[in-house]
């Protein structure tokens, strides 16, 4: 998505964040967006875990009823 946008973009976007939120904000919504970043992640990865770990557990189900229909 950002290859897209390219380097004299990407600077003309900092600029206008630059004058609409000024030198002083500008540190502080990026933290927030980096944190909440990093938390989407975390959340992602969670889910996926679960998922996992879910989809191994149906597995192990169907093997063992498997098992039990041939013996």
């Amino acid at each position: 998505m950002l290859s897209s946008i390219g380097i004299p973009g990407l600077i003309l976007i900092l600029l206008v964040a630059l004058v609409v939120f000024g030198p002083k904000k500008l540190p502080e919504i990026g933290k927030a967006t980096g944190q909440t970043l990093k938390e989407f992640k975390n959340s992602a990865r969670d889910l996926s875990g679960d998922a996992q770990k879910e989809l191994s557990e149906a597995k192990q189900l169907i093997n063992d009823k498997d098992s039990n229909k041939k013996n």
